[in-house]
C-alpha cells in the first residue's frame, strides 16, 4: 500500500513531462481571432500559381512532428502545403533569457530553454549546449524529411532547391525545407562550431537574437555594439561558405558594421520598417536601403511589434511601404510562425496576404516577387552548388 503515493507522484511527473509543452506552447503561439478577411477568387488563382517562400519560421523548437497536421501552433507540412507554401526556412533557437523582453536582456539570465528541452524530451546533450541544440533541431527536419515520402525535401544546396522545384511541378502540395539559425551564440567554441553548423546544413545565419554575444550586439542586449573583431572574421567566413547573413534582431551598429563590409548578399528574415511601425528592431529607411544595395532581401513578419497592426492588411502596408522605398525586387516574407508571437492566421491562411497586396495596389509581377520570388532567385545566387 505504501507504494501507491509514489505511483500517483510518478503518474503525475510523467503526465506533466506530456501535457506541459504543449500548453506552453499554445499559450505562446495562439492566432488572433477575428482577424481573417476574404479572398476573391481572382487572388485565389493568383495565389495558386505562385512559389511561395517564408524566411523564418520557429516551429523545430517545439514538440511538434512536422509532418503532422497539429491544431496548435502555426506551422507544420499539412498546413504549408495548404497554404502554398514552397519554401520555409526552419530557424533553431538555442537561448531565451528569463524575462525575455525587446529593450535590454542579460545573456547571462536563466535560460528558459532548459526546462523546457528537458519537458520536450531533447535528449540531455542539448539541455543546456546551445551548439547541440541547433544539432538536434536540424537532425528533427533532416528526420521529418527521411520520413515524408516526398512531402517535404531537405535543401543545403542549389541543386538541391533546383531538384526540389523541378518535382514540386509534378507535386505542387511539396514543401522545402531549409535550415536557419536564430544567433551565432550557438558556435559556442569558435569558428570551428560555426563550420559544424554550416556541415549540418545551416545556411541562414543570424548573428544576434535576444542579446550580445562575442561576435555581435543585439537590438535587445545589454550594450548593444556592433561586430567585435570575431564577429568579422565570422561574416567573412560565412560568406566564404556562401552562408546567407541574417541581420534580424541585430543592433543598429551591428547592421552598419555587416552592411560596411558585406561582399555578398545579406537578409533580414524577419522584422518590420519603421515607416509604418515604430520599433526596437524594425528598419529604418537607410537600413532597408542598405540591404537593398548589397542585393538582399528583407523579411516582413506577421506579429504586432513588426506592423503595429497583426492583419493581412497591416501586413501588406509594411509590404507596400518598403516595395515604394527599396523596389520590389528586395522584399519578402518572414512570418516568425511559431516564434512565441500572435499572428493573424497560420500556414493555411497565406493567401489573405496576396488578397491584401492586390487591394495594396501591387501588380501581380511586384506580388510574385515579394511572395516567393526573391528568395527562390537570392537562394539560387548564394547557396552552395553543392
Amino acid at each position: 500500500m505504501k507504494r501507491w503515493p509514489w505511483l500517483a507522484l510518478a503518474a503525475a511527473a510523467i503526465a506533466a513531462v506530456a501535457v506541459a509543452p504543449g500548453r506552453i506552447e499554445s499559450s505562446r503561439n495562439p492566432v488572433l481571432p477575428g482577424r481573417a478577411i476574404a479572398v476573391s477568387e481572382e487572388a485565389r488563382r493568383l495565389h495558386a500559381s505562385l512559389v511561395i517562400a517564408d524566411l523564418h519560421c520557429d516551429m523545430l523548437l517545439w514538440g511538434r512532428d512536422p509532418l503532422r497536421r497539429s491544431s496548435r501552433g502555426h506551422v507544420d507540412v499539412p498546413r504549408l502545403a495548404e497554404g502554398n507554401a514552397a519554401l520555409e526556412v526552419f530557424t533553431a533557437v538555442t537561448r531565451s533569457p528569463r524575462g525575455l523582453n525587446y529593450e535590454s536582456n542579460d545573456a547571462r539570465a536563466f535560460d528558459m530553454l532548459v526546462p523546457l528541452g528537458i519537458l520536450g524530451r531533447w535528449p540531455p546533450r542539448a539541455w543546456t549546449s546551445p551548439r547541440e541544440r541547433a544539432l538536434y533541431q536540424a537532425e528533427r527536419l533532416r528526420d521529418a524529411a527521411a520520413r515524408s515520402n516526398g512531402a517535404l525535401s531537405f535543401i543545403a544546396s542549389r541543386g538541391e532547391l533546383d531538384a526540389f522545384l523541378e518535382r514540386r511541378r509534378a507535386n505542387p502540395r511539396a514543401v522545402g525545407g531549409l535550415l536557419g539559425i536564430e544567433g551565432m551564440h550557438a558556435a559556442e567554441s569558435g569558428l570551428a562550431d560555426a563550420v559544424r553548423l554550416f556541415d549540418a546544413g545551416y545556411r541562414v545565419m543570424g548573428l544576434a537574437h535576444f542579446f550580445d554575444n562575442p561576435w555581435a550586439g543585439s537590438a535587445h542586449g545589454v550594450e548593444k555594439y556592433g561586430l567585435t573583431d570575431a564577429g568579422r572574421e565570422l561574416v567573412r567566413r560565412l560568406e566564404e561558405r556562401r552562408v546567407l547573413v541574417d541581420l534580424a534582431h541585430s543592433s543598429p551598429r551591428t547592421i552598419r558594421d555587416v552592411l560596411a563590409m558585406a561582399k555578398r548578399p545579406v537578409v533580414v528574415s524577419h522584422t518590420g520598417v519603421r515607416g509604418t511601425c515604430p520599433g526596437t528592431r524594425n528598419l529604418d529607411d537607410e537600413e532597408l536601403a542598405g540591404v537593398a544595395a548589397t542585393g538582399g532581401v528583407v523579411g516582413i513578419g506577421f506579429w504586432d511589434t513588426a506592423v503595429c497592426e497583426p492583419s493581412a492588411r497591416g501586413i501588406a502596408r509594411a509590404i507596400r511601404y518598403a516595395v515604394d522605398r527599396v523596389g520590389a525586387a528586395h522584399v519578402a516574407l518572414g512570418s516568425d510562425f511559431d516564434g512565441a508571437v500572435e499572428t493573424p492566421f497560420d500556414a493555411t491562411g497565406l493567401a489573405q496576404i496576396t488578397q491584401a497586396l492586390v487591394d495594396a495596389k501591387l501588380d501581380p509581377d511586384e506580388i510574385r516577387l515579394v511572395m516567393g520570388g526573391n528568395v527562390v532567385r537570392l537562394l539560387r545566387e548564394t547557396l552552395p552548388e553543392r
